[in-house]
């Protein structure tokens, strides 16, 4: 029964919102109800890949949706061929899987390493060795895989299957690996954890490992793909190719969608009825997905998107040395790029809020900055002119240089 207390919201109270209510987006720029406008360098959490009310985006949304929005996978969805195709040209790929979100893309990766252990005679194996500050979803099992305290508090016993083991470390590694092991989930870049790249080494260390004991490498790349770090997938830039990886985010441009790409010999346990989704790959997110690659995929693309990530990484570079006492350390690569502050993180969020400029609060005390892909190098120098004038307000020492300036 409703509360008589009217000012109570009817929403499950899980999320601490910013006060903001935005109407309408244009490329790089968010307004809200009451005009004013910022730069988003939030871009979703990632999901903008190319920016908001993208035109040949809104054109395939509406010319679909005029035509069919659902009719589940009991039958065939020219789009989830076409763009599955694309995919596994523009990948390690053989096979795909569609869902809605990252987290069921990871879900669809769990389950098929497992299940390629069962049908290969090796039920025993089922453990997936993740990494401490992982983070995978929110359902049961990725929280799991995740392994973060914060995110398993108060939902009873953990999902089994999964051990956490020291970011970056090898030899704990090594000694994890046992007979029940089936496989490896890795972030190549962690997001939520606070934009911690994952040494190309490391990856070609676990690839070893895996090739050695007959298990899996599983990649998570729901924020890291697509483009994202200027390569379709940043496990291009370890020269590591994965058996199965995760994809979300991006590649719907903001419609939810979700792939699980795996390799032929990977996807060879998920035969009929091992694994379904009702709305997975429907038409609607199959034309928007599609969309996306026609922009992504096209000539130039990712060669402008790593032009802007050098001009975005140097401009910050730049500010850490103008503003030490705010910024420790700048990390990331290509367009997802983090601030790791001196500051409380929710500090920098809301001083730059109140420059126009909208980040992504993530753990280690970071900022993420995640531009849409289509970021100008105009709207780069925009966006940090807003951010300097953000961390001024923070700065001590920024004061001071500001002082011997007008000097």
């Amino acid at each position: 029964m409703a509360s008589a207390d009217q000012t109570l919201s009817p929403l499950y109270a899980t999320y601490a919102r910013a006060d903001l209510r935005f109407e309408r987006g244009e490329g790089v720029w968010l307004e809200t109800q009451d005009g004013r406008r910022f730069l988003d360098f939030g871009g979703g959490v990632a999901v903008n890949s190319l920016g908001h009310a993208h035109p040949h985006l809104v054109e395939a949304l509406k010319s679909q949706a005029e035509k069919l929005w659902h009719v589940s996978n009991l039958y065939e969805i020219p789009g989830q061929a076409r763009l599955a195709q694309r995919l596994v040209e523009a990948s390690f790929a053989d096979r795909a899987f569609f869902t809605n979100s990252g987290a069921e893309a990871l879900e669809c990766a769990i389950k098929t390493a497992r299940r390629w252990h069962y049908v290969n005679g090796r039920p025993e194996r089922f453990t997936i060795l993740t990494f401490e500050g992982a983070f995978h979803g929110r359902t049961l099992a990725t929280i799991a895989a995740g392994g973060q305290k914060k995110y398993l508090e108060g939902f009873g016993p953990k999902v089994e299957g999964f051990e956490q083991l020291p970011f970056g470390d090898i030899e704990a590694v090594k000694a994890a690996i046992g007979p029940q092991t089936a496989a490896i989930l890795i972030e190549p870049i962690q997001g939520e954890g606070g934009i911690r790249v994952v040494p190309a080494e490391f990856l070609r260390a676990l690839r070893a490992l895996c090739d050695e004991h007959g298990l899996l490498l599983v990649f998570d790349e729901v924020q890291t793909g697509v483009g994202r770090t200027g390569r379709f997938y940043a496990y291009e830039n370890s020269g590591v190719e994965p058996d199965i990886l995760a994809s979300a985010k991006g590649i719907g441009g903001g419609f939810p969608l979700g792939v699980c790409l795996a390799t032929e010999d990977a996807a060879r346990g998920m035969t009929g009825g091992t694994h379904g989704s009702t709305y997975g790959g429907n038409p609607l997110a199959m034309a928007v997905g599609n969309a996306v690659l026609d922009v992504v995929l096209e000539e130039g693309f990712l060669t402008h998107v790593r032009d802007m990530a050098l001009l975005f990484r140097q401009s910050l570079e730049g500010l850490k040395d103008r503003y030490p006492d705010v910024i420790e350390e700048i990390r990331g690569e290509g367009l997802l790029l983090g601030i790791k502050a001196r500051v409380p993180n929710a500090d920098l969020l809301m001083s730059m809020r109140d420059k126009g400029l909208l980040g992504v609060p993530a753990g280690d005390n970071v900022v993420r900055l995640l531009p849409p892909l289509i970021v100008s190098a105009q709207e780069v120098r925009e966006g940090m002119a807003r951010l300097e004038s953000a961390l001024a307000a923070l700065s001590v020492s920024g004061a001071a240089i500001a002082r011997d300036d007008a000097a």
